[in-house]
């Protein structure tokens, strides 16, 4: 008699709730990182970039070169003099993540994954996932960004007052 073999046990299936990998560099990161520092400051002060690269955890030297370049692309400006430092070259409600990374990185188009030349049934789909992302970062301004984060470190601040 023939018995049906029971197919060997696979490894649980991977959860379909995952985070999409956007391939930013590091440069990116630090870039991001040092403009959120900068619009997290009062208005009009300039920072010392020695207390970025402590607060962000940034190289300082790697931190030099990618404000310079932030400079140059008009989103951070810098003051000479004991008093001086760094900060934002327009308001952070009208620098969006989209502006940093693509002055940065460069397009932003096929970075959730490495393209394949050949059209594939899943090229529309991912190229609706790249029209998502860059919708997402455009419209994200660091000044919401900032927002965000105060609320959420300020969430479970505990309040003893009767």
């Amino acid at each position: 008699m023939l018995r049906p073999q029971t197919p060997p046990t696979d490894p649980p299936a991977p959860s379909l709730s995952y985070n999409l990998c956007l391939n930013i560099s590091v440069k990116g990161e630090y870039a991001l990182q040092a403009i959120f520092d900068l619009a997290s400051q009062p208005a009009g002060e300039p920072v010392k970039i020695a207390e970025i690269a402590r607060r962000q955890r940034i190289p300082q030297k790697f931190l030099e070169l990618i404000l310079a370049s932030l400079k140059q692309g008009g989103f951070v400006e810098s003051r000479r003099g004991a008093e001086g430092g760094y900060l934002l070259a327009r308001p952070a409600e009208s620098i969006t993540v989209g502006d940093i990374l693509r002055y940065v990185e460069g397009p932003m188009q096929g970075r959730a994954r490495q393209r394949r030349k050949a059209d594939t049934p899943f090229t529309a789909m991912w190229d609706d996932v790249d029209r998502a992302v860059s919708a997402i970062v455009d419209r994200t301004t660091f000044a919401e960004l900032v927002a965000r984060w105060a609320e959420r470190q300020n969430r479970f601040v505990l309040n003893w007052e009767i």
